[in-house]
């Protein structure tokens, strides 16, 4: 079955994580899940109110010092009980209840990697034209690196195997990581399913931490990881192309009518619980 970790990287975020919790806790899921909340050193008394929403049901992990997004990302991954992952900032530009329509595709079976992709005029909101060209200016370069398709590479929401991310040798400690976690993926050969997200984009006066730098330093990702010499292995049951979690099996039908069992799950007010180290993630 597939169980899914939510991760969610915070550094001065005092303002919005209380709402992007609830917003994660109100969510019908049609799988268990997991969120884990990294704070990353923050120091405007995020940590505070994540030690008061602890008990409501996320697990919480704090850095010292601040170490960088991706630091905090590759920590919430280290602490994953699931089958699979995906990446949620705590700003409010995404929302969780794009979530349940991306899992779709991995619990029917159909994909094992989901990217939620922004699109031009369809529930979007950019700050800027300059933003959103350099957006896809490099989701441009991207496909002509790698002979890919991608709508969006610099999305946040990317839902992906936890043996994946795991297998990869990942080493940007900041904004980069997501160019080459997506790099590394589809330089392996993944194609990720793409399922349309909205989007509301904050402002540099809103708290927006990436610029124009953050650009340049993406191109010279994906420059480096296309010329290596051969691509990261990915887990075996990716290079395999064998799917992560076993489709369930098929209920036979009783006379005229089909049984069907249909569940949804939230993140309920209690933290996960586990019985061992090796559990899969139960949301109870």
């Amino acid at each position: 079955m597939v169980h899914l970790s939510i991760v969610m990287p915070v550094y001065n975020e005092s303002a919005t994580i209380r709402s992007a919790i609830e917003r994660v806790l109100s969510v019908d899921y049609p799988c268990p899940v997991e969120l884990i909340v990294v704070d990353d050193g923050s120091t405007d008394g995020t940590l505070d109110i994540l030690d008061e929403l602890a008990a409501r049901g996320p697990r919480v992990v704090a850095h010292p010092r601040n170490l960088g997004k991706g630091a905090a990302v590759r920590t919430g991954v280290a602490e994953a009980r699931g089958t699979h992952m995906i990446i949620l900032d705590a700003d409010l530009e995404y929302t969780p209840h794009d979530i349940p329509a991306m899992l779709r595709p991995v619990v029917d079976g159909r994909a094992d990697h989901v990217f939620g992709a922004r699109v031009f005029g369809l529930n979007t909101r950019y700050q800027s034209f300059r933003f959103a060209v350099g957006g896809r200016a490099l989701t441009l370069a991207a496909n002509v690196l790698y002979d890919s398709c991608l709508t969006d590479m610099h999305t946040c929401l990317k839902l992906l195997p936890v043996a994946d991310f795991r297998a990869l040798s990942l080493r940007e400690n900041g904004f980069g990581l997501d160019t080459e976690l997506t790099a590394r993926l589809i330089r392996g050969g993944v194609r990720p399913f793409e399922v349309p997200v909205s989007y509301v984009g904050r402002t540099f006066a809103d708290g927006k931490k990436i610029g124009w730098r953050d650009g340049l330093r993406c191109l010279s990702i994906l420059t480096r990881v296309r010329a290596e010499r051969h691509p990261q292995e990915l887990s075996h049951a990716t290079a395999t192309r064998v799917p992560h979690v076993p489709l369930p099996a098929v209920v036979p039908a009783v006379g005229d009518e089909q049984l069907a069992v249909a569940a949804t799950h939230r993140v309920l007010p209690r933290p996960v619980q586990a019985v061992g180290g090796d559990e899969t993630p139960v949301a109870i």
